[in-house]
């Protein structure tokens, strides 16, 4: 299957990566991608920018190396109610949102916690994305959470960094949800998670295991550049005119 978005990539501005977005474009461009999401992680991170650094992307080209720019962030969800970090005007200004659990901001808790999180998120109409759902920390009901999501025309991420060490035990999780996403009528996207260049647009793990699942390329958002940029629109986005021949 072929992938031609990467809808989670982070720069040497979230703290603990080491990629401009110049490098991270070239990069994309030598994968062959045609739309890249720059995600960095929302304030309340440990080393992460000020939002002024998420209100700022209108100054980032809408093409770099070729490669068309999405300007997003990854948030954190920070609490039970859902809610994230990252005011609304700002939102408003971007075009891609992930929503995602992260242990420094949300400590891990029960499976009913994470459950109720991840649909109050959801359902707040805020984020675009789940990321990383296969974190075997944040334990969730797969079916009441891919139901919501399908209800409010949100996807779940299958990260290719969680299937190859950085969140272990994660692939195991990652087969089951695709599973189950694919049984309930959902879509997911793909990222990357990039924290440096080279990563960007390696979808390798990513790729075998939706091979595995037989995941139907009509659920999957990222195939096709037309495809993701519906989506947006479909979430609500206005079309993005430099976009317009892709």
């Amino acid at each position: 299957m072929k992938l031609s978005v990467d809808t989670h990539t982070h720069t040497i501005s979230s703290g603990h990566a080491y990629s401009t977005v110049l490098e991270n474009a070239q990069a994309a461009a030598q994968r062959g991608l045609s739309l890249m999401c720059v995600t960095d992680h929302a304030p309340t991170m440990p080393g992460a920018p000020h939002f002024w650094h998420f209100a700022n992307q209108r100054v980032l080209p809408r093409f770099l190396h070729g490669v068309g720019v999405i300007r997003g962030v990854e948030t954190n969800i920070l609490n039970t109610d859902g809610e994230i970090d990252m005011d609304a005007r700002i939102l408003d200004m971007l075009d891609w949102v992930i929503g995602s659990f992260h242990e420094p901001i949300f400590r891990p808790t029960d499976k009913h916690q994470h459950t109720l999180a991840l649909i109050n998120a959801i359902e707040s109409g805020r984020i675009d994305a789940v990321g990383h759902p296969g974190n075997p920390n944040f334990d969730f009901d797969y079916e009441a959470v891919i139901r919501a999501a399908a209800n409010n025309n949100v996807v779940l991420e299958i990260n290719n960094s969680s299937l190859c060490g950085s969140r272990a035990g994660s692939e195991m999780r990652c087969a089951d949800i695709a599973a189950c996403i694919k049984e309930f009528g959902g879509r997911i996207t793909t990222g990357s998670d990039a924290h440096f260049a080279h990563d960007v647009g390696n979808f390798e793990h990513v790729q075998a295991l939706l091979q595995q699942v037989a995941f139907p390329v009509e659920q999957v958002v990222t195939h096709t550049p037309a495809t993701f940029l519906r989506f947006l629109q479909e979430r609500g986005r206005l079309p993005i005119d430099a976009f317009s021949a892709l």
